[in-house]
């Protein structure tokens, strides 16, 4: 699957912030959080380098997806990655052109892809 994405040379704690703070300029929310490395270790007892799953969410692309096809919930949120990898921290966004393909849904997910790529941008920025 393709992603936007890039890697950041700090910690996953820092970049963190930074990146929910892109995504609320961008207006997404975080809806949900999993942090997979501690479930991991306390559901298997296997370690494994941090990683978090943030599910992001623009209520007005949300619903204007939703309007046109409800099955697109199947899809919601949309996930950003975060892991800790030796350069940093790598941050991969889910592409919306990708998950949502279909003329119906070009401009839409095109509009979504912009702003996922702003917050890219802005953390590779700061």
């Amino acid at each position: 699957m393709k992603a936007i994405e890039t890697t950041i040379v700090s910690p996953l704690p820092e970049v963190e912030v930074t990146v929910r703070a892109a995504l609320k300029d961008q207006g997404f929310g975080v809806l949900t959080e999993i942090d997979v490395a501690a479930t991991f270790k306390e559901k298997l007892e296997v370690d494994r380098a941090p990683l978090k799953i943030l599910g992001a969410c623009n209520p007005v692309f949300a619903h204007r997806a939703l309007e046109i096809d409800p099955s697109v919930s199947l899809l919601l949120p949309c996930n950003v990655v975060l892991e800790t990898v030796e350069a940093g921290t790598h941050v991969a966004i889910a592409d919306p052109r990708e998950l949502m393909s279909g003329e119906e849904f070009a401009d839409l997910a095109d509009e979504a892809a912009r702003r996922l790529i702003a917050v890219i941008d802005a953390i590779e920025d700061r």
